[in-house]
């Protein structure tokens, strides 16, 4: 089977052919084809099957309010003791409240709460845990701003509460794997979903990770939860889905998936990127302390840009609101 990955580009000069990526700021007229089982070649974008052409092309629907025409970025917050870059900065309450004003003020327009680090080695906590670390937060946003607010959790019961408090997107890293009823809630609640690619549980997830073709390899597994989550009710208009960058991954798969990213738009979902702060960006940054890589986290962020990534899930907003909006300067002509 072939996959079919667009070369984005976004120079103003555009050939007559030149047809949009995903509705949004890039175009393209030239396709990779890829095979498992043959080399790759170019081939003419008015060359594609229609039902690719299509999801390739077709512009994303709103999510939660958000508009992916053009690039939007979410705002992390989390509540945790523990995360790897900011953990138990934002834990007391009026912490993450005053950090949320922070973000939105710098340019975010989702926040995203975690209450469960997913950390390389991190273990699992009780359920009533991460709902008292989440639901009050998510009340106390709500209350104050009507910025979308996603709940970045792998269990039903936390998105329930999450829910009830004013939480409109639920963001699962195990792709809605680990607790077979999430899927179905969020059928049931109507509520828009980011599926994402991880391999192996946080505990164990970056010990010795494998693929066969890790881009093409992540494109079937988010095809086939995409498939799952459509078949229980939720359209996939609103799926968004994350390769799961630093998920399972060695500093060699995350750069594949970054030069490849373009392929996730063959599943016709808005794509987010989340590799704010990951440990590869210290590696070949030269940064070892987390919160010191906010300028490998822009230029990976700009280089998802480039790839078309809709979502940007970041730490450093107010600095990467400035950037991104330098580079749609600088390379599209759009001003602020």
């Amino acid at each position: 089977m072939p996959y079919y990955r667009p070369i984005p580009r976004f120079d103003h000069v555009r050939p007559a052919d030149a047809l949009p990526l995903a509705g949004g700021w890039l175009w393209f007229d030239t396709v990779e084809e890829l095979h498992r089982d043959a080399p790759a070649r170019l081939i003419p974008a008015r060359d594609l099957p229609p039902d690719v052409l299509s999801r390739l092309t077709a512009p994303r629907a709103s999510i939660a309010g958000l508009d992916l025409s053009k690039p939007q970025l979410m705002g992390i917050l989390n509540v945790t003791p523990d995360s790897f870059s900011d953990g138990g900065l934002h834990f007391d309450p009026a912490d993450a409240l005053a950090h949320t004003d922070r973000m939105i003020d710098g340019g975010a327009v989702i926040i995203d709460v975690g209450g469960e680090s997913t950390r390389p080695g991190a273990t699992e906590i009780p359920l009533d845990e991460e709902i008292r670390r989440t639901a009050p937060v998510i009340a106390a946003i709500r209350a104050r701003h009507p910025v979308p607010i996603s709940i970045d959790t792998r269990k039903a019961p936390v998105a329930r509460a999450a829910r009830d408090a004013g939480a409109d997107l639920i963001n699962d890293v195990a792709g809605f794997t680990f607790d077979p009823d999430l899927a179905p809630f969020a059928a049931e609640a109507g509520l828009p979903v980011c599926v994402m690619h991880a391999q192996g549980t946080p505990e164990i997830m970056q010990k010795d990770p494998r693929y066969d073709h890790v881009a093409l390899d992540i494109y079937d597994y988010l095809s086939d939860r995409i498939e799952a989550l459509t078949a229980l009710g939720i359209p996939r208009a609103q799926i968004i889905v994350d390769p799961g960058i630093g998920f399972g991954k060695t500093l060699e798969h995350n750069l594949t998936l970054l030069q490849t990213l373009s392929l996730f738009h063959g599943l016709g979902c808005p794509i987010l990127l989340g590799a704010s702060r990951k440990r590869f960006i210290g590696t070949i940054g030269g940064s070892d302390e987390a919160r010191h890589r906010a300028p490998g986290s822009i230029a990976v962020a700009l280089a998802g840009v480039a790839q078309g990534a809709q979502i940007l899930r970041v730490h450093d907003v107010r600095e990467t609101n400035e950037a991104l909006r330098l580079w749609q300067a600088a390379t599209l002509g759009q001003l602020p």
